[in-house]
């Protein structure tokens, strides 16, 4: 493909990103990540994974994407917000990470990311093109720098200067030659270690990595275990996952909030009480969580998270 047609091509896929509503867009070459797969290799070999072992299979793959869809040319990267201006829990009610009080944002994000590979065909008929949102052995972090949308923080998020980190990823692995952008070098954290003095359980590594077996998100979404003894007066009252490592940095303050409607809070979830929470049952489960992330760690899961949390929220001290 001509260079001028590379460049055109390109403007509209990032044209037709943000109408689909995506808050960033960026593109970058299809390579073998050397550095990024050896981090992950030693993160598995010393066991910070716990028992998420579908992160440490496939290493070859992860840092190749040509070795998951072959003839791969080109990772095109999206930046979906989802920075709520109303979070739910606290003042005795169970914390939800915000990322999980709307719909699941496997399925927003990958209808998306489709409509993008419908637009690409209209003009590219016998393109390939896969999407892939969070489900696949791809290294969303690192083709996300690679394709200029922000730096990996310290606590191993992606962070944009303009919207922050609570933003999810979606890539789309295409065979098409297209103008890529530049790799974000800068690492705009500098000397601040507010995510890391601030993580309650001491999870975030010095190395921009998560040791998910101390990690609250970990512990209260993938962990079959029940929460261990010793961290559960360190959880603040959360039942799945954990956004304090992202609130507490300075990047997250003063942003815009998240315009995908999908993404706020249902009046149901908004409406549950401490009583209604105590009382939850696998119906009225399923009713909340019908379309929700939270659905995936199943009613017995949250049960558990909510009997070990509450006990440490304001509304049952006071009893």
């Amino acid at each position: 493909m001509e260079a001028s047609r590379q460049e055109s091509l390109t403007l509209m896929i990032r044209q037709k990103a943000l109408e689909a509503g995506f808050s960033l867009c960026g593109f970058a070459k299809a390579s073998e990540l050397l550095l990024q797969g050896k981090k992950i290799s030693d993160w598995c070999s010393a066991g910070m994974n716990g028992s998420m072992d579908y992160l440490c299979r496939n290493l070859q793959a992860r840092s190749d994407p040509s070795l998951l869809i072959p003839g791969t040319a080109s990772v095109i990267v999206t930046g979906l917000s989802y920075s709520n201006a109303v979070r739910y829990g606290g003042d005795g009610l169970p914390v939800i990470s915000r990322y999980a009080t709307g719909k699941d944002y496997h399925e927003v994000v990958k209808a998306k990311l489709k409509s993008i590979i419908s637009f690409i065909r209209l003009g590219e008929p016998s393109a390939s093109a896969r999407a892939f949102v969070d489900t696949a052995p791809v290294l969303e972090k690192a083709w996300a720098q690679k394709a200029g949308l922000g730096w990996q923080g310290r606590h191993s998020l992606i962070i944009n200067r303009d919207i922050g980190s609570f933003f999810f990823i979606g890539i789309i692995l295409t065979d098409l030659s297209l103008k890529y952008d530049a790799p974000y070098e800068d690492d705009l954290c500098q000397g601040c270690r507010k995510c890391i003095t601030s993580c309650p359980t001491g999870a975030i590594n010095d190395d921009r990595t998560i040791d998910a077996r101390r990690c609250i998100a970990y512990l209260t979404i993938e962990d079959d275990n029940a929460v261990p003894d010793a961290l559960i007066d360190k959880m603040g009252g959360r039942i799945f996952g954990c956004d304090l490592c992202q609130e507490v940095c300075p990047w997250n303050h003063n942003i815009h909030t998240n315009e995908t409607p999908e993404f706020i809070i249902s009046d149901d979830l908004a409406s549950m009480t401490a009583d209604d929470w105590m009382n939850l049952s696998p119906g009225r489960f399923s009713e909340l969580f019908r379309r929700s992330p939270v659905r995936r760690g199943g009613y017995s899961r949250l049960k558990k998270n909510i009997d070990a949390a509450f006990p440490f929220s304001s509304d049952r001290k006071e009893k």
